[in-house]
């Protein structure tokens, strides 16, 4: 079964770095978790399979990322609608100690300042309990967490 729709990847940076993102530049990331909010309208699986690949094409921001950092959790929200996308970033921007490091990270297609979120130097498993609360909020999420 193709699973549409939203995902969200919860990503741990060990050390503060300097990266390289595409066509962004090098840009600097501190140490600690992050949230990535991205769209797989021909399916999450493959998607999250192919961030998951450490041989791949660098293609989008998140590659790059991925590239220097651990993928710790993908979580799927089935929907038809690219605007669970931005809508799911807004919903996570409101939680305590959101912020949006990298200006345009992942949302050069829309209005959105950034599809990706940091949450500070915490534990992992805080900021997944957070984002699963946060996304069983939203009115058409049903989140299921892929291994």
């Amino acid at each position: 079964m193709c699973v549409r729709g939203v995902y969200c990847l919860l990503i741990y940076l060990s050390e503060d770095r300097c990266i390289g993102v595409g066509a962004l530049g090098h840009k600097q990331f501190e140490r600690g978790c992050y949230v990535y909010v991205g769209s797989a309208m021909s399916g999450i699986e493959q998607r999250v399979r192919r961030h998951k690949s450490s041989s791949k094409t660098l293609k989008w921001h998140i590659d790059y990322l991925l590239t220097r950092s651990d993928l710790l959790a993908s979580i799927a929200i089935q929907s038809a609608s690219r605007k669970t996308e931005c809508e799911t970033v807004e919903s996570l921007s409101k939680c305590e100690d959101a912020a949006f490091p990298v200006p345009r990270f992942g949302s050069s297609g829309c209005r959105c300042k950034s599809h990706l979120l940091y949450f500070g130097d915490v534990d992992p498993a805080q900021v997944m309990e957070m984002l699963m609360m946060r996304l069983s909020m939203l009115e058409s999420a049903y989140p299921r967490v892929f291994e």
